[in-house]
């Protein structure tokens, strides 16, 4: 019998059938060493090992304080869901003891985190997200470990760890923003309960701890946000990696009678290509040759890209530092979990909404910033450190895939949670150009010595001191600011300043008057932006909306929404409608306000020769603008769109009457009350084309009243 059991297993091993004589389907870890020699970096630039394991382990975001010191969030549970209060998260100290640049020493500053994502320091501590939490971690007695635990926020969707509220971010107008992936949220200020909580469905979150404010935001950003010098904000969502929301939330929900309330730009146009050197997971390809065949079968025109376009887009950064060569600033680096690699964009202005567009760099290169052939490269994020240089935080794990995402059937030999014992974090500088680690010790600065580093080149010195002069509140410098607000050379200081002066309650009309003059047209911008708190300037933007910057105009657009109506603030509108009408940022800013969506606007568009002669590209705003007066419910602006209507406006007649009748239709009113309206409309003048869709209005809201609905 026992030569029987022998013969049978030497002809399986012959025939191949016993697995172990197969290659496994999934490779397995490599060094921190040996995977520094998968990389392909762009030329004239270096790469080393900044920290790894054990000192590190399953990191998401790595930030540097004040004081230079280096802060790691772990989030070993990933892609798992912690159970209550029994997280494995920790945040980590990474200690380099010997001063070589090279993480030898960590230390834990506070564990026990379930989800934790991000971190931003803060008043001398740390502001950690943690669906569903925002909480506040502080060392009070300086042993390195936080003994001070304060939950700020509750509410945040929790129940998936990719799409929670993350990436903390500082912005350049003292508000502290983060990413919430759009998910349905009833977010609660703990230090406020009386206050009344904020949804957040479809938007993401913003807040002020100085101020007590905390409101929704415009995006919908995934993991990973990022600002510009000017503070726009980027943010990634797996396949769409660069996007950004041009009209900010507060400006959407002024009334809802918008065509559309879509705040999400996608700034890198329809070419989605990214250029892996790794091969695709034996998972990835069944899955994607699987969905094929599915949309094959079901005649559906759709293509399954397996390995050769976005799917794990996170953690963009912006390059604001001098380290690197001068082309450089300003780049995003946007990291790809799934393809393994670093991906570069280059962003320009424009001069049409959303004013900004993203290239590849070089522009028609066909390969990446960095790339590797070692498939446990999972580049989650990146950050800028004080000595200028990027660090590229690398959460090493075999499959980044959430579970959820992959069939049953290729589930049986992945293990996702197989690496989290491993991590690594990267630095990246020019060739030849190893940056010192730089002696930071801002917390110990006087309040003057952090006024002078708002003159510096690298954005994180700039930002870490407009954040502690805010939470400093020492209002003894107050004239020094204002001379860097009126004669800085540079418009980022003079920008810096301006914000200054809001966080310590020392801004004034003269201030926010100078700043609308300024030549540099984003200090233009958030001047408009700021006057909105002052009454008495609302002349000053109404002649911003003449700015020659589209930019500047289109936030005028905004903010004159934000005054009282008037006939002064309806003629600005019109110019802005007339000029930029065709742009749809610029219209739904425009109708985004009372003053914009008025029959008042409207009858002074029809009315002006210059709008009728170019009916083009106006009628698609003047169908808009028609909507919102039709969603309105009044009766007497119902009889506005039709009496001035004329035989000059003929071309515009078939639009304006199919975007009233839309409208009419979302109208919140009584559905007999809209049918005895839309009968007295005087309709005799209008062609028999534009009577014909009053009259089917009217028959459709009849039926509906007849079938009770």
């Amino acid at each position: 019998m026992k030569n029987v059991r022998v013969g049978i297993v030497g002809l399986l091993v012959a025939f191949g059938i016993f697995s172990c004589s197969e290659e496994p389907r999934y490779k397995g870890a490599l060094s921190p060493e040996e995977a520094l020699k998968t990389f392909e970096l762009e030329d004239g630039f270096e790469i080393e090992i900044f920290a790894a394991e054990p000192h590190i382990c399953d990191p998401v975001q790595l930030v540097f304080n004040e004081d230079g010191q280096a802060y790691a969030v772990e989030m070993p549970d990933y892609p798992g869901k912690p159970d209550p209060n029994a997280g494995k998260g920790r945040i980590k100290l990474l200690i380099d003891t010997d001063g070589d640049g090279v993480i030898d020493s960590a230390s834990i500053f506070a564990d026990g985190i379930g989800d934790a994502t991000s971190i931003l320091p803060y008043q001398g501590g740390l502001l950690v997200t943690a669906a569903p939490y925002i909480k506040y971690y502080k060392d009070t007695d300086g042993d390195g470990k936080a003994d001070e635990e304060e939950t700020l926020f509750s509410g945040f969707f929790e129940n998936n760890s990719e799409a929670q509220i993350t990436s903390l971010t500082y912005g350049v107008d003292n508000w502290i923003y983060a990413n919430n992936n759009g998910q349905r949220s009833t977010v609660k200020y703990e230090r406020r309960p009386e206050r009344a909580p904020v949804s957040l469905a479809g938007k993401d979150f913003r807040f002020r701890l100085d101020k007590d404010r905390f409101e929704a935001e415009s995006g919908a950003g995934q993991f990973g946000l990022t600002t510009d010098d000017w503070g726009h904000r980027f943010f990634t969502q797996n396949t769409l990696h660069l996007q950004t929301a041009p009209i900010p939330d507060r400006y959407l929900n002024r009334h809802n009678r918008l065509p559309s309330n879509s705040s999400v730009a996608n700034i890198y146009g329809t070419d989605l290509r990214a250029y892996p050197i790794s091969t695709p997971p034996y998972w990835r390809v069944e899955r994607s040759e699987g969905r094929q065949r599915q949309y094959d079968a079901a005649g559906i025109d759709r293509t399954e890209h397996v390995w050769d376009h976005f799917t794990g887009a996170s953690g963009g950064m912006m390059y604001k530092a001098s380290l690197f060569p001068e082309s450089y600033y300003g780049s995003i680096f946007t990291s790809e979990v799934a393809l393994n690699l670093v991906h570069r964009d280059v962003i320009q202005t424009t001069q049409e909404g959303p004013f900004l567009a993203a290239k590849r760099a070089p522009d028609g290169q066909q390969k990446e910033f960095l790339a590797s052939t070692d498939p446990w490269f999972r580049p989650v994020n990146a950050t800028v450190g004080p000595d200028g240089a990027l660090y590229v935080v690398d959460m090493y794990r075999q499959h980044i895939e959430t579970p959820v995402s992959i069939p049953d059937s290729l589930k049986a030999d992945m293990d996702f949670q197989k690496g989290m014992e491993r991590g690594r974090i990267y630095r990246i500088f020019p060739k030849g150009k190893r940056p010192e680690i730089p002696a930071v010790s801002l917390r110990s600065k006087s309040t003057d010595e952090l006024v002078d580093i708002l003159e510096q080149n690298d954005h994180w010195w700039r930002i870490q001191a407009q954040r502690l002069l805010v939470e400093r509140k020492d209002t003894a410098v107050t004239g020094r600011i204002v001379d860097l607000l009126k004669t800085h050379p540079d418009p980022r200081t003079r920008l810096h300043a301006l914000y200054v002066l809001e966080g310590l309650d020392k801004l004034s009309v003269e201030h926010v008057s100078a700043v609308l003059t300024d030549a540099h047209p984003q200090l233009r911008k958030h001047g408009v932006i700021l006057a909105e708190d002052y009454p008495t300037m609302v002349k000053a933007v109404i002649s911003a909306a003449d700015d020659p910057e589209a930019e500047v105009a289109f936030q005028a657009a905004l903010s004159l929404g934000q005054f009282a109506p008037t006939a002064e603030i309806i003629g600005a509108l019109a110019r802005l409608a007339i000029k930029y009408g065709s742009d749809p940022w610029f219209r739904k800013a425009i109708l985004s306000s009372e003053s914009g969506a008025s029959s008042g606007l409207y009858q002074q568009l029809l009315q002006n020769g210059q709008y009728a002669t170019s009916v083009g590209s106006q009628a698609k705003f003047m169908e808009e603008l028609a909507f919102t007066i039709g969603a309105g419910g009044n009766v007497s602006d119902y009889n506005k769109v039709v009496s001035t209507l004329s035989k000059e406006n003929a071309e515009l007649e078939g639009p304006i009457l199919q975007g009233f009748a839309g409208g009419v239709r979302k109208a919140e009113v009584n559905t007999l009350t809209k049918i005895d309206a839309l009968k007295a409309l005087p309709t005799a003048a209008l062609s028999e084309k534009g009577r014909e869709i009053i009259d089917t209005l009217v028959n459709e809201l009849t039926e509906k009243l007849e079938d009770g609905k």
